[in-house]
């Protein structure tokens, strides 16, 4: 099936990589602005009036991350938080959830008065911590520490620094290059129609392979979005959501059709894509950085890293932008005794360059910190390079993060899209009840 030489894993993606490219690409994405504005709903809300840390320095504290429980970065991440501690005299508790479930504990946890601390936030997650009306504002924390000014963007809401950029980037496909390669696929399927084809000619290769890990449980089911913005669905336009148009239901259909015909499977969540990923039984899956380091980690194949390909989402027709969904973490601090002494250790474990440095080395994540994009260890990463050049450069913001309530409003579209996919639905009957569902959270 070879039609071209290219592969996109080319170097020369790599070769453009610079401070210009990242915190460029960051702004010509929209990640400054984030859309972080005002809530729909604003229950509790209360942005604007948050006030800096009120306690003291030196105080111990508890730090929440879901990253304690994700190996990488786990072990590096320990390790650095206890040297931090002993290095200030000080006690930090760790407290970890899932990924999928941390969310909700930290607002449970927040309304009943018991998130304490600095807490570890995915920027999609800012705008419902902030209406818990806990957290402090951190703009002094923030200033004369480096960080580029479209990831301060990410930990911003209404104007308030609540969150301390942690690592910015996107959620784009990965494919496989050896796997690709088997089936003489040596180009990179730029449209919709192209993509169903290798899909097609990577399911030749038996049973035991999924050609596209795409996500089918409604944990992750929000990547469905993407496709339905690569159809021309605004999801999200003047304050009502769209979804029922034709778009999202010809996004639908698609993606019905190919779980039908096998080109995706049943029971996908981002860690099973990842784990196909590294066995080597998938030619494509959707992923932030990070996940290159956690297949690395779980993989049997030493040289898996080289055969990633970070490539732009396929488009409906030539010339189309590709969709890609911006990513990134902050750390945000509760105010309280131990607030000041927790918004010091979020600036430290985000700024210091040998720390930054540790972490992108674990994670794969890039840094927040003009310094930390500009060293070689981050411009001479080939894998990291294709990916901002590839995915980054195009992402937006999920249309449902300026609305405290857009994990609701994600599930009740992952609900319609699993009833769809298990044949319970249309997809025009799903696609409406889930515009009807996200409408109803909205006003």
């Amino acid at each position: 099936m070879n039609r071209m030489t290219s592969m996109n894993q080319n170097p020369s993606a790599g070769a453009g990589l610079s401070r210009r490219n990242l915190l460029g690409l960051s702004g010509a994405l929209g990640l400054g602005g984030l859309g972080l504005t005002a809530c729909s709903d604003g229950e509790g809300t209360d942005a604007g009036a948050a006030g800096a840390p009120s306690g003291e320095g030196g105080q111990d504290f508890t730090f929440t991350s879901f990253a304690l429980s994700e190996d990488p970065p786990k072990e590096w991440l320990e390790q650095t938080v206890a040297d931090y501690a002993s290095d200030e005299g000080i006690s930090i508790s760790t407290s970890s959830y899932a990924y999928n479930e941390a969310l909700n504990q930290m607002i449970l946890q927040s309304r009943g008065g018991e998130l304490a601390g600095v807490a570890h936030l995915d920027i999609a997650w800012l705008a419902p911590v902030v209406a818990t009306g806990t957290l402090a504002d951190l703009s002094e924390y923030t200033s004369g520490a480096g960080y580029t000014e479209a990831a301060l963007g990410t930990g911003q809401f209404d104007g308030v620094q609540y969150g301390i950029p942690w690592t910015t980037a996107a959620i784009g496909l990965i494919g496989n290059s050896e796997l690709l390669e088997q089936v003489g696929v040596d180009f990179v399927p730029s449209t919709l129609t192209e993509f169903e084809e290798v899909l097609r000619e990577v399911k030749s290769l038996g049973s035991d392979i999924v050609p596209y890990a795409a996500s089918t449980e409604v944990a992750q089911l929000k990547d469905f979005i993407v496709w339905m913005q690569t159809f021309g669905s605004a999801v999200v336009e003047d304050g009502q959501c769209t979804v029922g148009d034709e778009a999202s239901i010809e996004a639908m259909t698609w993606y019905k059709k190919l779980y039908t015909d096998g080109l995706i499977a049943p029971d996908i969540e981002r860690n099973a894509a990842r784990n196909l990923f590294s066995q080597g039984r998938t030619a494509y899956y959707d992923d932030a950085p990070i996940g290159s380091a956690i297949v690395v980690t779980n993989s049997p194949d030493t040289e898996i890293r080289s055969k990633m390909i970070p490539l732009a989402r396929p488009v409906r027709n030539d010339g189309d932008v590709p969709q890609a969904l911006a990513w990134g973490h902050v750390l945000v601090v509760t105010d309280g005794e131990a607030s000041t002494s927790g918004a010091e250790f979020a600036r430290w474990l985000t700024s210091d360059q040998e720390t930054v440095l540790g972490y992108f080395d674990a994670s794969s994540n890039p840094p927040t910190t003009s310094e930390g994009l500009e060293t070689p260890e981050v411009q001479e990463d080939e894998f990291l390079s294709a990916f901002t050049e590839n995915i980054t450069a195009t992402a937006t913001p999920s249309p449902f993060w300026e609305f405290t309530n857009y994990a609701q409003m994600e599930t009740a579209v992952a609900d319609s899209v699993q009833a769809v996919l298990l044949g319970n639905q249309t997809p025009e009957e799903g696609m409406r009840a889930a515009g009807e569902a996200v409408n109803g959270l909205i006003s």
